[in-house]
Order: structure tokens, then sequence, then C-alpha cells
């Protein structure tokens, strides 16, 4: 069982003003076995006064403690916290702990590689898992340096925080840190494959496990390009500079997140060495990302929260400057097209649920809750915001407030009143104004436009369902006149909404095509003039500009799923119009969506087949044309949504028999998994097949690839087996885990799987309260049977959460699975 007291906002406030902590002294023994590792920590601190407090710890075994040279005894450890009676000033704490190695991606996550029995560990410590690592004072408002010595095999390297020298015999030891956060301890462990470079006197580093060695050296000019280009744009933007004493990434197994902005040891999902061949939208992706991070090393390492209610100035800032830094220092100068396409629409998504929250909340009580706020409303509403922010307030000022509160908090914690502060001495304006509407409200305001014709002008009406200010382009398009199935840009025109006045009007005749929120810069969903509307279903591809396309998709979306637009109607018309489009992020969000959602769960089950009979000839009409060779990304792209949506097995099954598609391209790793997991769930392949194409690619990505392979096979047995593998034992690690629970649930195994609907909801319960937070957001996200898209399924859980059972985060992650049903089933209603 994962019992563990949660921390409360109170009780880290108390400690806080109670304590200052001066240095965290550890000692990590890596060699004992694949269960358990020594910890050993001397925390030095001061007591501001006579007091009660504690220190958190989550042992295996508590060998020894002592406070000042005095033992204390281990067994008042209650769960994870270790009581202390202190004196007013100094103190030294020493603690000799066994811990365990995670399997989850929590704490010391260990993982031995399939591909050669090389062995991985690496912390992920955020929010509260330092505890399962070594004792502390863990809470984000007690920064302290670090001072970290490792033992570790022969042959392994280790990295930290800071920069790392091997001492010999397996003993390493790691640079101390400036002042952190306990969430941001960082070490990773094992025979790494490293590149490494120098850039402005700082040494860069790249790694990955050795199976994966070839591929990141493939990339490494690319990496350390997107790296050296982000770094030099933050130091143009940021007056502080970097405040760390190296820039390392490491690519590391089962990692639950994207990645996580360690000081100085950035860790992301391994996913992010292509080891089979890519989109330029996941190269962006990863660019993103890396930029992302980077940016948190001010915005989150520097100044740090003080507490976990204002999440949001480290992920909202995070992702903002994310998109920005890459769209101005890099290639990809589009990157507002993919956020708009998929982050934004999280955002949206989340701000609708019974779930959504401000981004900036008044108060989040405890760890536990502070731990469900990161989703699409702290990462793509707030990123929204900020846009919106530097749109009204100007670029110059924003930055001029973000160095301000650098210069005051460096090093240290700050609060949204501190930030707001900062921005507010940098303008006139009323920023503490617009943090109250933008950042303490919630939900999704919809502008609605009404066009109206007169002699010699139109006017435009807004209508503001919500209550936030925004200032927004308004774009006129015309038909092309030679070309009448493009448009053109007539004019675009900045306004405020609310209008203090009458309906804009502008000269001319109406246009063609009126789109509020052209250029995406503020957080609204949007509907367009009936007019409008009628061209925008016409004449969508022939739209000049990538970031008014993607307001438009994201609008027939919107509509969709508020019952607005049959969901043919958007089927039909990424029909006429992706075989058109340019830009690769708008073609696999839509193909997404339309595959994932309308065909899935939207439509009723008698109208899928031929959902993904449009679907099928769509892609057939994308590879058709990349034929020539023009465009092989997209090539890519249509053949594995075609994979996906494919209804018949004949076709897929001559592709991996002859281990390419005519024409390209070849069927790398990733897209032989992916037909044969689509022909194990038409049932045209079977358990042999499955083990020869393990024993063809052994990888740990092969490892999953079997595994939901297996689980989703057509057959009593093999459902049975993954279902006891899921629910039944605790031996599956969180990857393998997720790759089962995806395989387990299909539409067209609907009558196969009925019977396990009912037992989902019993057995997740017990599950999430065994194996922890990590293991119940993927129960929750990908165990979850949505495909099940009935009222019966809504009473299951519904009835569920009515009980005590659900752990937050299982909890949260149902309530937002239930909603969507829900919202399935208007859709099916309207």
């Amino acid at each position: 069982m994962c019992n563990m007291s949660v921390l409360t906002r109170d009780e880290a406030h108390n400690r806080a003003q109670l304590l200052d902590i001066h240095r965290y002294t550890i000692d990590l023994d890596v060699t004992g076995g694949d269960a358990t590792f020594a910890s050993r920590t001397e925390i030095r601190f001061t007591s501001r006064a006579d007091a009660d407090t504690f220190v958190e710890i989550k042992p295996t075994d508590l060998h020894t403690v002592t406070l000042d040279g005095t033992p204390l005894a281990p067994d008042t450890l209650v769960e994870n916290r270790l009581p202390l009676t202190l004196t007013e000033g100094e103190h030294e704490l020493r603690i000799e702990a066994t811990m365990r190695y995670s399997r989850t991606g929590e704490g010391m996550h260990r993982f031995t590689d399939p591909a050669d029995g090389e062995t991985y560990l690496y912390t992920q410590l955020f929010l509260d898992d330092v505890q399962r690592v070594f004792a502390a004072f863990d809470q984000p408002d007690l920064k302290a340096v670090f001072d970290l010595t490792v033992t570790a095999p022969e042959g392994w390297t280790v990295l930290s925080n800071g920069i790392t020298e091997h001492l010999g015999d397996g003993r390493w030891k790691a640079a101390e840190t400036p002042l952190i956060s306990t969430y941001f301890f960082s070490v990773a462990a094992g025979p790494w494959h490293s590149v490494r470079t120098e850039h402005r006197g700082l040494p860069f580093g790249l790694h990955c496990r050795r199976s994966l060695a070839p591929h990141l050296d493939t990339d490494a000019d690319e990496l350390f390009e997107i790296t050296r280009a982000c770094f030099d744009r933050f130091h143009e933007k940021f007056e502080e500079p970097y405040p760390f004493d190296s820039y390392d990434q490491a690519f590391v197994p089962e990692f639950n997140a994207g990645a996580m902005e360690n000081p100085g040891l950035v860790t992301f999902r391994e996913e992010y060495v292509f080891r089979s061949a890519v989109t330029d939208t996941e190269r962006q992706l990863r660019a993103v990302v890396i930029a992302h991070e980077m940016a948190h090393m001010w915005f989150g390492d520097l100044v740090t929260l003080k507490w976990w209610d204002d999440i949001w100035l480290n992920e909202s800032f995070a992702e903002y400057m994310g998109y920005q830094i890459l769209t101005e220092a890099t290639r990809f100068t589009d990157t507002w097209v993919d956020f708009g396409i998929v982050r934004k629409t999280w955002g949206y998504d989340a701000d609708q649920r019974p779930s959504t929250h401000p981004v900036a909340p008044d108060a989040v009580d405890d760890t536990a809750s502070a731990l469900l706020n990161f989703d699409g409303i702290s990462y793509a509403k707030g990123a929204s915001a900020l846009r919106q922010l530097v749109t009204w307030l100007g670029e110059k000022d924003f930055l001029a407030g973000i160095n301000t509160h650098f210069a005051r908090h460096k090093f240290a914690n700050a609060t949204l009143a501190d930030f707001i502060d900062s921005l507010a001495s940098a303008t006139e304006r009323d920023v503490h104004a617009w943090a109250e509407t933008w950042l303490r409200t919630t939900g999704v305001d919809t502008l609605t436009a009404s066009v109206a014709t007169e002699p010699g002008r139109w006017t435009l009406a807004l209508d503001r369902a919500g209550s936030r200010p925004h200032r927004i382009t308004v774009g006129a398009y015309d038909r092309d006149p030679i070309d009448g199935r493009a448009l053109v840009l007539r004019e675009r025109h900045e306004t405020d909404v609310p209008h203090d006045n009458a309906p804009a009007a502008f000269p001319g005749v109406r246009p063609a095509l009126v789109v509020p929120n052209d250029q995406d810069l503020t957080y609204a969903k949007i509907r367009l003039d009936e007019q409008s509307t009628e061209a925008a279903l016409r004449a969508l591809s022939g739209v000049p500009d990538p970031l008014t396309r993607t307001v438009l998709w994201s609008t027939l979306r919107d509509m969709v799923r508020d019952g607005d637009l049959a969901p043919v109607v958007y089927l039909e018309t990424a029909r006429a119009h992706l075989p058109e489009e340019t830009d690769l992020a708008l073609v696999q969000g839509v193909l997404g969506f339309a595959r994932t959602q309308i065909a899935d769960r939207y439509l009723e089950p008698a109208g899928r087949d031929d959902a993904l009979a449009t679907l099928t000839d769509l892609c057939r009409d994308l590879i058709r044309r990349t034929e020539d060779g023009r465009d092989p990304r997209l090539r890519l792209l249509a053949v594995r949504h075609l994979i996906d949506s494919a209804a018949r097995p004949g076709t897929l099954a001559a592709w991996l028999a002859d281990g390419t598609v005519p024409g390209g391209p070849e069927l790398d790793p990733e897209l032989r998994w992916r037909v044969l997991a689509r022909l194990a769930v038409l049932g045209a392949t079977d358990h042999t097949a499955i083990d020869a194409e393990l024993a063809r690619d052994p990888s740990a990505t092969g490892q999953e690839g079997a595994a939901r392979c297996r689980a989703a096979l057509p057959d009593p047995a093999a459902k049975q087996t993954a279902w006891d593998a899921l629910f039944g034992s605790d031996h599956l690690s969180n990857y393998v885990f997720t790759a089962t629970a995806q395989g387990f649930w299909q539409p067209e195994q609907a009558a196969l799987v009925r019977e396990y609907v009912p037992r989902y909801f019993t057995d997740v319960v017990a599950l999430s309260a065994r194996r922890g937070p990590a293991i119940a957001t993927a129960a929750g996200q990908h165990a979850f049977p949505t495909h099940a898209v009935d009222t019966d399924t809504l009473e299951l859980g519904e009835a569920c959460l009515r009980g005590d059972g659900p752990s937050p985060a299982l909890r949260r992650k149902l309530a937002d699975q239930l909603d969507d049903l829900a919202r399935a089933l208007r859709v099916r209603g309207a």
C-alpha cells in the first residue's frame, strides 16, 4: 500500500517560518542489488524557535537517526514523517536508511535494458518524491545547497545537478549546487552513452542508454543546435545569466512526463531519441520541449514558487517561452500552429470540465491536490493568457517586468503577487486587474461574430459570453479573383472586446470570410457568422495563413464538441481540405481528432465503419499526393493514420510481409509494431507472430509493442491474461502497464470486453491504492473503457466517484473521463 501523509499548505507555511535549511550532504550507494539502495543524509539547518516539527522519509528500513549527536528512535517514524523536537539555534540531523527502487517513474527509477542487459537509474522527485531517495524537509520554499556523493558500479557514469567527478573505485562527487528546492535534486547513473560539447564556457552534454547510441549520434548536431540557439536567445531577453555550472540533457527510460527541469540536468523521456522515421512536427515538438525546459532554468529553478498554488508561474511561463523562443531562434517558425491545434485545445477541454480551476487558484490545500493541477489549464491556458498579456502589454514592458522579477527573487521563492508587482513596475497598465480577470477565473469565453452589410460599408459586432477583456485581431478575407477556391487577406484590424461603442464599421463590401481572433492571440472559443462559417467549410484549405487555418479548424472542433456541427460534416471538411493542407501539424491534429474522437466516440457505432472508410480514403489521397517523393514526412503521417484506420487486414499484412509500403516508406520498428497492433485488433495475427516480431526487435520499445499487441488480440484468454497483468499483479512497469492498457479496449471488440467494464470501476480503485499516483493516473487515462459510450458506463463511473475509494489522482482522471463520456453522449444526441 502507498501510505504517505501529504503535506498541507498550513504545515508548509509553519515549517518555513520555523526553519532555515542550509545544506544537504547526501551519500547514495547503488551497488547493493536490484531492489534497494543505501541512503545517508546529513542536514544542517537552523530553528528559529523551540518547537516540534518533522522531516520526511519513505524508507524500506530506517537504520539510524541522530540529532546533534543524540540518537533518536527510528520507530517513531509514522508513514513518511519522522518527528523532531528542536531548540532554537543550529542543528545537524543525520539519517541512514535503505530505500526502494521504483518501477513507476517516481523516486529512484531502476530500468534494465532488454537489448543488452545494462541497468540505468534516475530520479524523478517532483512533486514530493525526494523522500523516496533521502530524508528532506520536502517543500519548495526551503531551498538549500546540495552536496552529493554516489557509489556506483564500475563502468557507470553518474550525472547530477552540478558537474560530477569520478574519484575512483566507483565513487562519484558532484559539485555543490546553489540554493535549489528539494524537488529539483537530480541524479542519473548507469553506463550512459554521452555526447559532449561546450558553449559560452559551459559544458553541454547529451546522454542516453548505450543501445540508443546510434540514434542519439544521428541527431546530436540538431539537438545541440537547438540548445545553443535557445540558450543564446534567452540571454538576449533575460538580464540574469544562466545560473548553473553545466547543462546536461539526459534521455531516460520509462519517464512519466515529457521532461523535468532539474537545474543543470534536464531529464527527457527517451522517445525523443528517435529510433524510427519521424515527421518534422515531431522534431519541432522535441525542440519545443528543449526550449520549455531551458526557460525553467530561470522561471522555476532560479525563481521558484513558494507553494504549489503558483505552479502556473513555472509551467505557463515555460510553455509560452518555449514556443516563442523556438519561433524566434530556430528554423521552426510556425510553432504557434502546433500550439493552437494541439496544446491549446487541451486547455479548452480541461477548462470546460467540472474539474476546472483558475490558472492561479486562491489556495491549494495540500500536495495531493497540487499534483492534480498539472494539466491543460496550468500549461496551455496559462501560456495563452501570457500570450494575450504580451499582446496587451507589449513585449518590451513584459520583459522589463520579468527581469525585475528575476533580480528581486533569484535563488529564492515568489508568489503571484510578487510576479504581478514586478510587471506593474514596468508599465502604467493595470496588471493587477488583468490578473484578477484572467488568472483568478475559470471557464472559456466565447466570442460570437455578427456581420451586417450597409451601403458602402460592413459592420462587425462581437458578442462576448464570459468575463475577460480580449485584445484580438480580426481578419477579413476575399475570394481570389483568379483562383476561386482560394481566399486572400484584405486587411486585419486590431480591436478590444468588449467594445465600448457601436459595432465596428469598415468601408467596402463585406468580406467572404471574417475571422475573429485571427493569429490566435487570445484564449476564447470563436463562433463565426453564418456566411463565414459556410465560407470556411467550403474554402478552408484556400486560407493563406496556417495560423488562421488553425483558428478555423479549432472553431470547427469546438462546434462539434458543443453539438453545433455534425461530426460527419467535420469529417467531410477534412476529406475535402486536408489533401491540400501544407502544414503537417494541422494535418496531424485534424486527423487525430477525427480518428480518436469522431470515429470512435462521437458517432454511433453504426456510423463508425463509414467514418473509417472516409479516413482511409483521405489517407490514400495524401499518399498519392506524395508519390513523387516531395514530402516524405506527410507521406509517413498519412501511412500511420491509414494503418490506424484500416478496417480490413489485407493491405497491412502485405506491407508487413514485404517490409515496405509500395513507394515507401520502408517499415521501420515503429511502423512494424503499428501494423502488427492493428492486425491484432482485426484478428489477423497471433502470439507466434508477435513473439517473432519481439525477437526481431527485443528493445524496450519492442517489449511495449508486444504487450500492446497481445492485449489487443480478440481472444478471451488474451484479454484475461492482460487484465490479470494490469489489475491482478504489480509487476508491470509504468510503460508496459500503459502499453497493455492501450491494447485492451478496442471498439471492434466491444462485445468481447463488455464484462470487463463494470470490473474496471472496482479493480482500478484497489490498484491505485496499491501502486500510487503514477499508476493511478495511467490507469485512469489509458485503461479507462473510452469505447463504451453509453449510459451504463456513465452510471457505473458516477457510482464509483460517490464512494470514498478512489485516490485523488484516480478521482480526477475518472471525473474527467466521465465528463468526456457525457459530452460524447450529448454530441450523439445532438
